[in-house]
């Protein structure tokens, strides 16, 4: 944990150096985190407001189907590399929502122990390299998620780092590994989730992505691999407003049969 810690101060560091030149030549459009369980390589933008939100449903394997609402998030660009970053969600079913990607979610509680639950959560996200060559654009994002109600008392952290290139115009690779800390009661243990995501634009405002991404556990008791493969869209209905729709479908025994997501985004 220790080692983690440091890496994500390096990480930050390098952003504080570096940071100011790594949305060059981005385009002047909202970008949001939703999209995809991948987030975004960029940030808000200096003194730009990101509000998202979305509704999730997933059709649990073993348990009740979960509902998830409002995934909201607030991002604040300070700069041009760094952002702030404040949301909330409530959630209800028979497993906490792992699917989401804008709130830093990793499916905290065992399988039937959710019922419901609330919570906070709030962090940063700063952008640490441009591309150049073979170099990606990267961005680093650090949660704290608090619940307000529901039986879970624990506060929990949640890192993600992210990398991406644009391949052609037009066409885009993004990848990131995301990290969490959980506990089923005096069970502690690690997640990790890593995912790819391919996004094309397949007409003029209209983008298309196909994703992978899991979640693992490290150190439970009873260990859990969640794998999932998901297709969606955005739309642009202006360049700061956008809608989008993502469904998956689970391909491990630990996952959900399947989930769908619906979500927008919107830039003052």
């Amino acid at each position: 944990m220790r080692y983690f810690a440091v890496t994500l101060a390096a990480l930050l560091w390098a952003a504080s150096c570096a940071g100011a030149s790594a949305q060059e030549g981005e385009q002047d459009h909202i970008e949001t985190d939703r999209d995809s369980f991948t987030p975004a390589t960029t940030t808000a933008g200096p003194r730009r407001l990101i509000l998202e939100s979305a509704y999730s449903f997933i059709d649990n394997r073993h348990v009740a189907d979960t509902h998830s609402f409002p995934e909201l998030i607030g991002r604040y660009g300070v700069n041009e590399w760094l952002e702030l970053r404040l949301g909330s969600n409530y959630e209800v079913g028979g497993e906490a929502n792992s699917i989401s990607g804008a709130g830093g979610e990793t499916g905290d509680l065992e399988g039937g122990g959710l019922e419901t639950e609330a919570k906070v959560f709030y962090g940063l996200k700063a952008a640490v390299t441009a591309q150049d060559g073979w170099q990606p654009r990267s961005a680093v994002i650090i949660h704290g998620n608090t619940p307000t109600s529901g039986a879970e008392t624990a506060t929990h952290l949640v890192a993600t780092y992210v990398w991406g290139w644009t391949l052609v115009e037009g066409v885009e690779w993004d990848s990131a590994i995301r990290y969490g800390d959980a506990a089923v009661e005096e069970d502690h243990f690690n997640h990790w989730a890593p995912s790819t995501v391919l996004k094309a634009e397949i007409f003029e405002d209209w983008n298309a992505h196909i994703e992978y991404f899991g979640i693992f556990t490290d150190g439970r008791d009873v260990e859990r691999s969640q794998s999932y493969i998901s297709p969606g869209v955005h739309y642009l209905i202006t360049p700061n407003f956008e809608a989008g729709v993502r469904v998956g479908w689970g391909v491990s025994a630990d996952a959900a049969n399947f989930f769908s997501n619906f979500g927008v985004g919107l830039r003052f």
